[in-house]
């Protein structure tokens, strides 16, 4: 039997979303083994001047504990 845990992180990036969900599962990935799945539970923009300056998701993070 296995037993997961749920950890919810944030992440940021100034390229796209996809980069942000990509870079939060690679630091999560330092600190946490066994890393399953994710979901992304809210998608926003940091506005500077005006324009989009970055892009934030929050993600639920799901690991099998060993």
């Amino acid at each position: 039997m296995s037993i997961a845990k749920v950890i919810e992180i944030t992440a940021e990036s100034v390229e796209s979303f996809e980069d942000a969900i990509r870079s939060g599962i690679e630091e999560a990935n330092k600190s946490v083994r066994n890393v399953q799945g994710a979901w992304v539970k809210e998608h926003k923009v940091v506005v500077s001047d005006g324009r989009i300056s970055a892009f934030r998701v929050d993600m639920k993070v799901t690991f099998v504990v060993e």
